[in-house]
């Protein structure tokens, strides 16, 4: 059993379709369905729109029993937590002070929550893996990505205190796949070098075709979740 959110597009999409055709079902969290999904794979795949970015209505559905039932009896459950924002791009002083309340709730705020929740739910003898979709900006700090970049860095610092907690049958690992061709990279691109200093690089890795496709990251991404490595390290990136 696998939740995935950010599920109806780009890289949640690639990484929900392979575990879907591995026959693994999947619960997958958006706004937005995902209607191709949901033809080819059937009851394999059950979606609940949700914006995760309001932790009201988050709190409410996991105070239901979705989350719950569908992880009930799973001897392996496994969360991916891939939703996440790039908004606000630029320095403080030209930051939209709800864009800043909303990336903290979607990238940090909310793969939190449904981590707690999540273990919590699948208690028992399942074994839980956890992976979060982190980046290289949580690593090294962009210019005009204060925002991006502290989310991220939250996400790898909470794999690494998660881990030494040694929760029962856990593994967790916050994982940067690379640069992948998506809508955030559009949206990278159609910035400008005065919020973004970085962007050209961005462009240039675009036109020189140096960008994954959804589909390989994806691939790779599961490999990896699947694996007997998985979790060995807290913090980690794909292959280059």
């Amino acid at each position: 059993m696998a939740v995935v959110t950010g599920h109806s597009r780009g890289l949640g999409a690639a990484i929900a379709e392979q575990l879907l055709a591995r026959g693994v079902p999947v619960l997958g969290i958006a706004r937005q369905g995902n209607p191709d999904l949901a033809r080819r794979f059937g009851a394999a795949l059950r979606e609940v729109r949700l914006d995760l970015g309001d932790s009201a209505a988050l709190a409410t559905w996991l105070g239901g029993d979705t989350l719950r039932q569908f992880l009930n009896g799973a001897a392996t459950a496994l969360l991916v937590n891939n939703a996440g924002v790039l908004q606000p791009i630029g320095p403080l002083d030209t930051q939209d002070l709800s864009d800043v309340s909303r990336a903290v709730a979607v990238n940090v705020g909310a793969a939190l929550v449904l981590s707690a929740a999540f273990v919590q739910m699948s208690a028992g003898g399942a074994e839980r893996r956890i992976l979060h979709i982190s980046s290289g900006a949580g690593r090294k700090s962009y210019s005009g990505w204060s925002v991006y970049c502290a989310t991220k860095a939250a996400l790898d610092h909470h794999a690494r205190t998660v881990a030494i907690d040694r929760t029962a049958r856990l593994r967790i690992c916050s994982l940067a796949p690379g640069i992948i061709e998506t809508a955030m990279q559009v949206e990278i691109r159609g910035s400008t070098d005065a919020l973004f200093p970085d962007r050209e690089r961005f462009v240039k890795l675009k036109r020189e075709g140096q960008l994954k496709s959804p589909d390989v990251a994806a691939k790779e991404l599961v490999d990896f979740l699947l694996s007997t490595g998985f979790g060995k390290e807290p913090v980690t990136e794909l292959p280059r």
